[in-house]
């Protein structure tokens, strides 16, 4: 092969490369969009703002919301603002880890994060079962009923 062919060659080579590898960016970058995506659904039904500030009365009815679905407490953490549950679903252990944290000047935000395993819970049924019981329970504390 002499040098004018070589140097051909060597060009082509580097052209298919970079027009591969462009290839491989949109398709990375197409998938980095889907999951962020996914993670922003995924948070939204992950995530629920409550008009309050009692933030050791919302962790005590979150205990009791989470006993009431049948979780038991492997962890409470008031300072954190942290609750964490696990139950038994379909011979897989359900983890539901329960996050407090004040939002703003007059909220709190509720965040709650589902695991079967090392997996976690994208189905947003688990949450809405939650959030929905949360919501009734402020409603009985707030009314003090028991």
């Amino acid at each position: 092969m002499n040098r004018s062919s070589a140097r051909i060659f060597s060009y082509f080579t580097v052209t298919i490369l970079c027009v591969g590898l462009m290839g491989c960016g949109t398709a990375s970058r197409s998938q980095l969009l889907a999951a962020e995506q996914s993670q922003v659904a995924l948070r939204s039904f992950q995530t629920r703002a409550f008009d309050t500030l009692d933030k050791e009365k919302m962790m005590r009815t979150i205990i009791s919301v989470l006993q009431d679905l049948e979780f038991v407490l492997q962890d409470a953490n008031f300072s954190l603002g942290t609750v964490t549950g696990e139950k038994f679903v379909k011979n897989n252990v359900l983890k539901m880890t329960v996050t407090v944290r004040q939002r703003g000047e007059n909220q709190l935000l509720v965040r709650a994060n589902a695991q079967f395993g090392v997996k976690t819970v994208e189905d947003p049924l688990p949450y809405q079962d939650f959030f929905n019981a949360l919501e009734k329970g402020i409603f009985l504390t707030a009314h003090q009923v028991d």
